[in-house]
């Protein structure tokens, strides 16, 4: 019985420990490593500071720098823009519209005219 207790009292610490553990949005991280890198203080003073762990500090700095790295190798994908969106979705369409044409009248796919598509769209 003083065995399952025990357990159990151990279970709810680590249960609390993982509800109350420090969740950093990106903006915090990034003002941590900077400041990391500044050398105005140690990391591990830095790390106190913060309530953060130094392994956690190493881990945030190394992602930093190859991030900065692959930017400035120019290896980063870029974010479509909507209009390239509405371009590929609207090629989609098409392409999609005449697939199931031709599936729907093969006969149509021998017909040499380049717009026979389109009165079934």
């Amino acid at each position: 019985m003083v065995k399952d207790e025990k357990v159990s009292a151990e279970q709810t610490v680590r249960d609390i420990r993982r509800q109350t553990r420090r969740k950093y949005n990106t903006e915090e991280k990034i003002r941590i490593v900077v400041e990391g890198l500044r050398g105005e203080a140690s990391v591990a003073e830095l790390c106190r500071r913060e309530g953060s762990n130094p392994n956690l500090y190493d881990k945030w700095s190394k992602e930093f720098l190859e991030a900065g790295k692959a930017r400035l190798a120019g290896d980063t994908k870029r974010q479509a823009t909507s209009d390239e969106v509405s371009d590929i979705r609207l090629a989609w369409g098409q392409q999609s519209c005449l697939q199931s044409s031709l599936w729907l009248d093969p006969l149509a796919s021998m017909n040499n005219s380049s717009r026979w598509w389109r009165s079934y769209c």
